[in-house]
Order: C-alpha cells, then sequence, then structure tokens
C-alpha cells in the first residue's frame, strides 16, 4: 500500500470538515446551552467525540499546493517560500522578479 501524501491528507480533512459541519454546529450548540438539561447536554458531547477526528476544523493546516510543507506558507499564493522562490526565479508568476544585489 502506497504511503498517503500530506496534501492527499489535508484534501481528505477538508472535504470531512465540510461534510459534518453542520451535525457538528447542531451538536456544539446543544452542549453549550445552559437552559437544556445536563443529560441531555452531556449526550450532545458524547455524539460530538464519536464524530471523526478529522471532521474537527482545528485539524487543518495551512500547506504549500505543491509540496505540501506547512511551515513558511504564503496564504495569498497557497505556496511556501521555498517553492515561491523556485516558481519566480523561472518566471512562472506574473509580476514577480527575483531581485539580486
Amino acid at each position: 500500500m502506497a504511503k498517503e501524501s500530506m496534501i492527499e491528507r489535508q484534501k481528505k480533512r477538508e472535504r470531512l470538515v465540510k461534510q459534518y459541519a453542520a451535525k457538528r454546529a447542531s451538536l456544539k450548540e446543544i452542549a453549550n446551552d445552559e437552559s437544556k438539561p445536563m443529560e441531555e447536554r452531556f449526550k450532545a458531547r458524547l455524539k460530538l467525540a464519536e464524530l471523526p477526528r478529522n471532521s474537527s476544523p482545528t485539524r487543518l493546516n495551512n500547506r504549500c499546493q505543491l509540496t505540501g510543507r506547512p511551515r513558511a506558507y504564503y496564504r495569498k499564493l497557497k505556496l511556501s517560500r521555498i517553492m515561491l522562490r523556485d516558481l519566480a526565479s523561472q518566471g512562472k508568476i506574473p509580476g514577480m522578479v527575483k531581485s539580486s544585489w
């Protein structure tokens, strides 16, 4: 079995977050509603814990679209600093010129 790349894993997480967003929001609303009885709130918390771990939005990272690198990420371009520099040096990013001194 081939090892799953981080880019593919990130896409899977994004899909799960989108899929379970409504259910997660409704369960959180019930669990945090002080007017509901304690048992009902506890059941909502248990159901929330049963949802897939990767369906939580906090599991998402900003990652480079080409390499999957999580650090030094430029949000506007969705690239890491290394790929940004490589593509800029090759002239593949419009309006960006590599300066040298």
